[in-house]
């Protein structure tokens, strides 16, 4: 599902405009990334948690030829499905 097909699915769910749920669905996904970029997690119960975790620093190996590269420490985003999310997809 693209997110034009998000966008068209919750207009006609809600019964308002194309407009007005892009304008929703944005507002969401902008808050959850300002949460999480501030380094809090967002806990939506029964469908999930998004959240931020450390990876550490590591060597890895260029494909091409072979050479070792030193891979930097980094934050990133994580999804951990809720208890209904898994059981309707399960």
């Amino acid at each position: 599902m693209t997110r034009e097909e998000l966008v068209a699915e919750a207009a006609k769910d809600a019964g308002v405009t194309k407009k007005v749920a892009n304008a929703v669905i944005v507002s969401v996904l902008d808050t959850i990334t300002d949460t999480l970029s501030m380094g809090d997690k967002v806990t939506l119960v029964g469908f999930g948690t998004f959240l931020t975790a450390q990876r550490a620093a590591r060597t890895g190996r260029n494909p091409r030829t072979g050479r070792e590269l030193r891979i930097p420490a980094t934050v990133v985003p994580k999804f951990r499905a809720g208890k209904k999310l898994k059981k309707a997809v399960a």
